[in-house]
């Protein structure tokens, strides 16, 4: 799974990167399907973070990976 994630990961970078920030995978829970990310640079402290983390980089894990059930912010 861990791998899955990371692939994913490299299909969303370009797109936080266009807009001055970037994504680190801290962990990946395959138990509990919790993949832990920190979001740095401009997405680091945008107050819209919260949404793209969710509504963004949350959904398209899911869509993607099996077994991914929350990305969380740490």
């Amino acid at each position: 799974m861990r791998a899955q994630v990371e692939e994913c990961i490299e299909i969303i970078r370009p797109a936080l990167q266009a807009d001055g920030g970037d994504i680190e995978l801290k962990d990946v829970d395959e138990v509990t399907g919790i993949v832990s990310v920190t979001l740095v640079g401009a997405c680091g402290t945008c107050p819209a973070s919260t949404q793209t983390l969710k509504a963004g980089i949350e959904r398209i894990m899911r869509d993607r990976v099996d077994g991914v059930t929350e990305v969380v912010a740490v």
